[in-house]
């Protein structure tokens, strides 16, 4: 995650966690470790999978205390094994596959922050590379071809800063992050507007003029319709194979396609011979699961 998006669109959410967490304190820390201590935790993989969220993982605890700082480890490294002095270029980082037993790296601070913020820390990096991990399997599918995985805006509440990023160090990108960022006309858009048409030249006269128009169609029909109107994104909602081939032989190139509806990395592959711009999948933050990593062997300084 970039730093500036860090600090002003995750910390905030990131503190709020914490508050959740501990909003009268840390009873079990307070009592056994009632004073400020030096100590440092091993960070490691349970699962084979790939990592994303480490920055959100060592911000939770410099909330708790600015001093705390993540040391990675290299790529590879087990965890019980003699370190070496690695290249950065070398280091665990967002993006990168790593193996069940493999130590990713030390966290060091301030004890008592290192015990309270293990859990919310742990659930951001967990929840994040659980999503980069699927996306990475179901972007695999579409190496070598023209089409581009998205993702959708089907996100956890007050998640979506962290799951799209995720998405990002899977492999696939993003769709748009908010509607405030793109026009995208629904059924219940049209049928508010009256139709495509007059739906798209209302989006024309009011939105900015940088900003794409997409109609969502369900029919041939519709995809005529949205060709006619100028629509510059047309969507294929829970159309055949059959219809959608059909559908990208009418849109000629005069707009971008995009398939949507119930896309997993289940049906994937049969979507992939039909050469469509963009494959949008909510499944890819709303169905993927967790990547299981663990703090272990806390060790005073």
């Amino acid at each position: 995650m970039d730093p500036v998006t860090l600090k002003l669109a995750a910390e905030p959410l990131i503190m709020e966690a914490l508050r959740e967490d501990m909003n009268a304190g840390d009873l079990s820390t307070e009592a056994v470790m009632p004073e400020a201590h030096p100590a440092t935790v091993e960070l490691i993989a349970k699962q084979d999978g790939v990592i994303s969220g480490l920055d959100v993982y060592e911000r939770t605890f410099q909330l708790l205390d600015p001093e705390a700082r993540f040391v990675r480890c290299a790529r590879g490294q087990r965890a019980g094994e003699p370190e070496e002095a690695t290249p950065d270029a070398l280091l665990v980082a967002d993006g990168c596959e790593v193996r069940s037993g493999e130590l990713l790296g030390h966290m060091t601070g301030d004890a008592r922050a290192l015990l309270s913020g293990e859990r919310v820390a742990l659930n951001y990096l967990q929840r994040m590379s659980g999503i980069a991990t699927y996306t990475h399997r179901v972007a695999a599918m579409l190496e070598g071809t023209r089409t581009t995985l998205v993702d959708t805006r089907k996100t956890t509440p007050n998640m979506r800063v962290f799951e799209k990023d995720a998405v990002r160090a899977g492999g696939a990108h993003n769709h748009r992050y908010n509607l405030s960022q793109a026009v995208m006309l629904k059924d219940n858009h049209i049928d508010a507007a009256g139709g495509i048409a007059e739906a798209v030249a209302a989006a024309r006269e009011r939105a900015p003029f940088v900003c794409t128009v997409e109609v969502e169609v369900e029919n041939l029909k519709g995809v005529r319709e949205a060709v006619e109107a100028g629509a510059d994104i047309i969507m294929f909602d829970n159309m055949t194979h059959d219809e959608m081939a059909e559908a990208i032989r009418l849109i000629d190139g005069r707009a971008k396609t995009e398939c949507s509806g119930n896309v997993t990395a289940e049906n994937m592959q049969a979507l992939v011979d039909l050469g469509v711009d963009y494959i949008s999948s909510g499944a890819l933050t709303h169905s993927a699961g967790i990547l299981d990593l663990s703090m272990k062997h806390l060790r005073l300084l």
